[in-house]
Formats: C-alpha cells, structure tokens, sequence
C-alpha cells in the first residue's frame, strides 16, 4: 500500500540533508566555487535529485535565508515571552540572537552581501527576490517592539529603521576580527542604548513638525514602505 506519509517524510529529509551538505560545501569552498554536480556528490545523491529540490544554488541560498528568518522569529519570541523586559533589552534580543544565528557564517554573508548592489539579482538583500525575507525580519523587529509607547509616525518606521540596522551590523560583522566577533556586540549594545534615548525624545509634540518633515523627505525617496504595505497593515491591525 502506498504509504505518502512515509514518502513525504523521506523527501522532507533528502531535501534537508542536501540543505545542510550544500551549505557546509559553501563555507568551505564558496558560493562561487562550487557546483551543483559537487553539492550532489558530497550529499551522496544524483545532479537530478539535487536539481529536483533546488533548481539552482541561488535556491539553495534562499532556503538559508528561509531557515535564518524563522529560527531567528522562533528564538525572538522565545526571549520575549520569559518575562517583562524593557525595550533596550527586547531590541537587544533581536539583534544578538540574529548575530548567534548566523556566528559560523560570515565567509558566506560576505559572499552574499555582493549582490546588494545588483538589485535584480535573486539574491539581492534590496531586490524583489528577496521581498518576503525582508518583511519577515521587519516583523521580528515589530514584535521586539511590541506595544512600546511611541507615536504613530515612528511606530511605522521603526521596524523598517531596525532592518536597514540590523544590516549595518551585520556587513560590520563581517569585517570584525576581534574574539568572537566581540566588538559587534559592544557596538550592538552602545548604538541601542542611543536608539532607546533617542526615542525617548522623539515622542515629546514640540518635535512632531520636525518628524513629519523628515517622514515626508524619506517617503518621497521611496524610503518608506508604502500605505498598503504587510508591514503598515500590521501596525495598523495591532493598533487598539
């Protein structure tokens, strides 16, 4: 009898292993390096078993991107629901579990980081193709949010000031050679502690007018996600 529970499970878990062994050949060899011939054999599978679950290696790197999106989700939740923390600790939270996340990573960040300056590459952190991770990691900023008390105006851009941040860190993560990437973290640490002072301020109405000329200058730059976007409906549904 045909069992598609078993060959559902069975796939699930050729697919993983191919995953696994491709990304282990890139940290190795590199992104460019390697072919998927090479990524076949070290799994110890066929090309066309490999092909069939991941087209391409930008695929492959897309199932990264997927994997890193929800651990990191998964462990932001997990810090935040073990107790009351204040809003330095919550964003300090998302920002250090994406660094223990992607930690054995940085030869291949780096390799990945090239494409940010070919917007119509697949790979591309600013590029279409990467839309959906984008909104995802935004969404682990609005949670690390959560119902802080701040303007309307500034709760929109948060999550997308966050992201662009995140960034920043990481492409100086990168570069850090200091043990353990230590330097990161203190820089993690220094540029949240202004973040949060920063915020503070932010929320007294003598500057609103002040906001909302710098709103309207990154909206025209297309800086700001548009009205309709997923991450404004979001605000904008777990507003009271």
């Amino acid at each position: 009898m045909f069992n598609s529970a078993a060959c559902s499970s069975k796939a699930h878990l050729t697919r993983a292993h191919l995953l696994t062994t491709a990304l282990r050949v890139f940290r190795e060899r590199g992104l460019e390096a390697a072919t998927m011939r090479e990524l076949a054999s070290a799994a110890g599978t066929s090309l066309g078993s490999a092909y069939y679950y991941f087209p391409s290696k930008e695929a492959i790197i897309q199932a990264y991107y997927d994997d890193v999106q929800a651990e990191h989700a998964r462990r932001v939740t997990a810090a935040l629901g073990e107790n009351r923390l204040d809003l330095k600790d919550r964003l300090r939270a998302a920002f250090h579990t994406k660094l223990d996340i992607v930690q054995g990573d940085r030869k291949l960040l780096g390799a990945l980081f090239r494409y940010t300056g070919e917007p119509q590459h697949p790979l591309s952190a600013l590029g279409d193709g990467t839309g959906r991770n984008r909104q995802q990691s935004m969404s682990v900023f609005l949670a690390a949010i959560g119902d802080e008390k701040l303007p309307d105006d500034i709760r929109a851009i948060l999550p997308t000031g966050l992201w662009a941040l995140h960034m920043g860190i990481l492409l100086y993560f990168i570069y850090d050679d200091s043990p353990e990437q230590q330097r990161t973290r203190q820089l993690v640490d220094a540029v949240l502690a202004l973040l949060v002072r920063l915020l503070a301020l932010v929320k007294f109405s003598v500057l609103k007018p002040v906001r909302g000329s710098i709103l309207s200058l990154l909206r025209d730059a297309g800086l700001l996600p548009e009205q309709d976007s997923p991450q404004v409906l979001s605000i904008q549904e777990s507003q009271p």
